[in-house]
């Protein structure tokens, strides 16, 4: 904080266990990543390389060699562990995060059908070795998970070894926990939280009226994902109650 503002709610501090931001890089070039950084450091807690854009990213190891000099976590999206592990090279896969030093994972089955148990044990061979996010539900929006599913799926993946559960969305979020609009599925996310820990929830919400409904609903501390990298400053504004749709927030508090 720049100016001595009162009523303004405290974030948590990097390195931080809730309160995440998770930024979704789908293809910055090296000269733009260290202007991002250099802009907005203080608030980027955890960069995902999105969907399989990593595959194709030119001076890949570079990008991430300078994300991890200023000790932001990185890696690689979900679609890329899939795109391997339907293709049964799963242990390539292993070889590649190691190749690249990344100490993280994202185990998702949104875009390729494999059983729980099997996904499971993805999660439980990666958690010897890096910290696991693991992300529920389908990229397919005709695909409409029942809300005792999703909690059955987050609590086993927890249990298997995922630091935290990541609720599907999307890059556009308008599917998982968002009707095809972009409407959050209210009764979906209050029923989830009556059962999983709010802080082991990342909620992947790219628009801003989603990002605001999660801080009303949880404040300002709520782990929020795939964030563009142009809106991690006015993220960080709106959750302190400086932007017009969470400005009166915190005023009584």
């Amino acid at each position: 904080m720049n100016f001595p503002l009162k009523n303004i709610p405290e974030r948590t501090s990097i390195p931080r266990n809730n309160g995440l931001t998770m930024i979704m890089d789908k293809g910055l070039s090296l000269e733009e990543v260290k202007n991002f950084i250099s802009s907005a450091r203080p608030y980027i807690d955890i960069v995902k390389l999105g969907f399989g854009t990593s595959a194709v990213t030119p001076n890949l190891k570079g990008k991430i060699e300078e994300y991890q000099k200023h000790d932001i976590p990185v890696y690689f999206g979900g679609t890329l562990f899939e795109a391997f592990a339907i293709r049964g090279q799963f242990e390539d896969y292993i070889n590649i995060v190691k190749e690249y030093n990344l100490k993280h994972v994202e185990v998702s089955d949104g875009s390729m059908s494999i059983d729980q148990a099997t996904k499971c044990g993805y999660i439980e061979r990666l958690a010897k070795e890096v910290t696991v996010f693991s992300e529920v539900g389908s990229k397919d929006a005709t695909h409409i998970i029942p809300p005792y599913k999703w909690i059955e799926l987050m609590r086993s993946e927890l249990s298997a070894g995922s630091k935290y559960v990541i609720a599907e969305a999307r890059e556009a979020g308008n599917v998982g926990i968002y009707r095809g609009s972009g409407e959050v599925r209210e009764g979906l996310v209050q029923e989830i939280l009556t059962q999983i820990p709010a802080q082991k929830i990342i909620w992947e919400a790219p628009q801003k009226a989603q990002q605001v409904y999660f801080m009303e609903l949880l404040g300002a501390n709520v782990n929020l994902g795939n964030i563009a990298p142009n809106d991690v400053i006015p993220l960080e504004a709106t959750r302190i109650g400086l932007r017009g749709d969470t400005f009166h927030f915190y005023l009584d508090k």
